[in-house]
Parts: structure tokens; sequence; C-alpha cells
């Protein structure tokens, strides 16, 4: 799928870069990884990425569970939010909403996250969700507060 969004942000340094693609990787374990959300593409305050469909995703139904959809949506700013920093930050959602527009059955969804506006302490997000056909699934805005580097002492 080819990126929407992606050619409005500045590349990444090599170092920030290799620092946000992993997210998680073999070393560290996060929620996102649990869910099976992959990074396909990060630039300074945008992030694109995958959730590779799968039945545990599902609810009863056969569609895909709206809080996997959620994860999608929440995880997809935490890069694009961190790239714009050279020493780790405290950050966390303080608001999200999301719209489902569609069902989700059998199919990856990619969703891309970027920044809107960055203030001193708040950050400002928006995501749009769509399946690997490029099918607009869900969209979300969500709010993050950003904290001081954290003591390393």
């Amino acid at each position: 799928m080819t990126s929407w969004r992606s050619e409005q942000f500045d590349l990444l340094p090599p170092s920030v870069l290799e620092r946000w693609a992993r997210f998680g990787g073999p070393n560290e374990q996060w929620f996102p990884n649990l869910v099976g959300i992959e990074v396909d593409e990060l630039r300074r305050d945008y992030a694109r990425m995958r959730l590779p469909w799968r039945a545990e995703l599902n609810q009863p139904t056969g569609l895909m569970h709206g809080g996997a959809i959620a994860t999608l949506v929440d995880s997809t700013v935490v890069p694009a939010i961190g790239t714009a920093y050279h020493d780790r930050r405290i950050y966390s959602t303080i608001e999200m909403s999301v719209r489902y527009l569609q069902p989700v059955r059998s199919e990856d969804l990619v969703a891309e996250g970027w920044v809107v506006r960055r203030g001193t302490r708040v950050v400002f997000c928006e995501v749009e969700v769509r399946t690997a056909s490029a099918v607009l699934v869900a969209t979300g805005d969500l709010i993050h507060v950003v904290g001081s580097p954290p003591d390393e002492g």
C-alpha cells in the first residue's frame, strides 16, 4: 500500500529512526507487540503502522474487535510524537476519540498517525486507519501530554 501522507513530513536522522523502528522489538515487549502491531514507516511527527489480521483479534461475530482498532489508533501516534525528541520522554494519552466507519473482516489494517499541533506539553494528533485494500475504516483524534525526560539518576 502506498502512503497517503508521509511525503509531507521530514525524514529522520538514522539514530532516531533506529530507536523508534524497533518500537518494542526483540529486546522489549509492550502491549502493541502483544496485539501484533508493526512499524511500517517513520518520519518526524508521522508514523505508519500495520496490524496484521488474525482470528484472535475478532469479536464473536467474525469482525475485528473495536478494541484492537483503537489500540492501533493509540499506538500509531506514539512514535509520531516521540520522533521529535532526542531524549526519552514520558507522555501519555489524555484524550482519544475513535470513529468506526466500516467493519473489518479478515484483512490487515494500516494506520497513519501525525502530529497536527505540538505545544510545550500538549500534542494534538490525528489518525486514519485503512484496510490493506485502502478502505477507510476508522479515524481518530488524540491528545497527549508530554513530560520532562525521566530522571536517569
